[in-house]
């Protein structure tokens, strides 16, 4: 198969199809939630919503496919989106349901335990409707959220949005997001197989290559998706830095930034979003891994999971504090 390639940036913007929610952070390190303590927030959050701001800080067209309460919840997220130039356009506002929320405690190891109010939220209601088609009519990009197939509805609009940009001549990403036990099942392996099948930019992380390629190496596992037809990889490996893969360009390897760690959340969504908007504007994979570790890095110093988002004259700046070249 002739491997997929990245719409550029003149055909149409980047959107996702998602979760909005707000994060509340504890603000003591423990197990759990079981006695009364204090929290910090609300802070905007929901993966594809912290994805699609990265992608318009850095610089790219982006708009969002979604949906949120008549409640200060989901205000604080939509005008946060809004003020930093994503198309809030297709957000949706349901009457009666909440915002989606996020309760975060972190224990002493690092883990984080969760409260969860998704499904049940205003974001478990997100559908197609006419703004989100008129969104997608003159979209070149759709990125997919592996955790989205999890809300009801997400997945049927996806699912549209794919059919209809990849039709346009468009392209799609797929953070996979996945475990391994869902991809092991037979309704789950045909899910990850069937998004598979459309991607032209995958971003894995850690051993989420080897789960997508069901592969035991990752050589292995990265000639399985490039013979798929899957364009390139773009491998997170957290400290360890990140790697891209491709027919056209190999493998090439970057460096992890080295930064004190605040606030873990969103890490990942920043580095798919500044490497796929990077690459979207032409810029050759070492540079575009170069902004996308310093967009992952940059923001786990602050706390919240869009507090650290970056617009490229911030990362510009920061690649050059680290001692390091933009133009590479």
């Amino acid at each position: 198969m002739r491997p997929s390639e990245l719409a550029p940036e003149d055909l149409g913007l980047t959107i996702t199809v998602g979760e909005i929610l707000v994060e509340i952070m504890a603000t003591t390190v423990g197990a759990g939630f079981l006695s009364p303590q204090s929290f910090v927030g609300p802070f905007p959050s929901g993966a594809p919503a912290i994805f699609i701001d990265q992608v318009a800080r850095f610089g790219g067209a982006a708009g969002i496919v979604a949906a949120v309460g008549a409640d200060d919840f989901g205000t604080i997220n939509v005008e946060r989106l809004r003020a930093d130039g994503v198309d809030v356009s297709a957000i949706a506002t349901i009457q009666g349901r909440p915002t989606g929320s996020a309760f975060v405690r972190y224990r002493p190891d690092g883990a984080r335990d969760f409260v969860f109010n998704i499904t049940h939220s205003a974001a478990g209601e997100a559908r197609m409707t006419e703004a989100a088609r008129a969104l997608v009519a003159k979209s070149g990009h759709v990125h997919v959220m592996g955790s989205a197939f999890a809300i009801p509805g997400i997945a049927a609009a996806l699912v549209e949005a794919v059919a209809t940009v990849k039709a346009r001549g468009g392209s799609v990403s797929f953070d996979p997001n996945i475990r391994k036990e869902l991809a092991q099942a037979d309704e789950g392996r045909k899910l990850v197989d069937d998004v598979l099948a459309v991607t032209d930019l995958l971003l894995p992380s850690g051993d989420e290559l080897l789960v997508a390629a069901d592969a035991a190496t990752e050589e292995a596992a990265v000639e399985r998706l490039l013979d798929l037809g899957i364009g390139e990889i773009a491998l997170k490996r957290g400290s360890a830095g990140s790697s891209h893969f491709s027919r056209q360009f190999g493998r090439v390897d970057c460096p992890a930034f080295s930064v004190e760690e605040v606030d873990p959340t969103g890490a990942g969504d920043c580095f798919g979003a500044a490497y796929l908007t990077s690459r979207r504007a032409g810029l050759a994979p070492a540079r575009a891994l170069l902004y996308a570790n310093a967009a992952g890095a940059r923001t786990v110093t602050r706390q919240g999971p869009m507090e650290g988002v970056s617009s490229r004259e911030e990362l510009d700046e920061f690649i050059a504090a680290a001692g390091r070249e933009v133009g590479i």
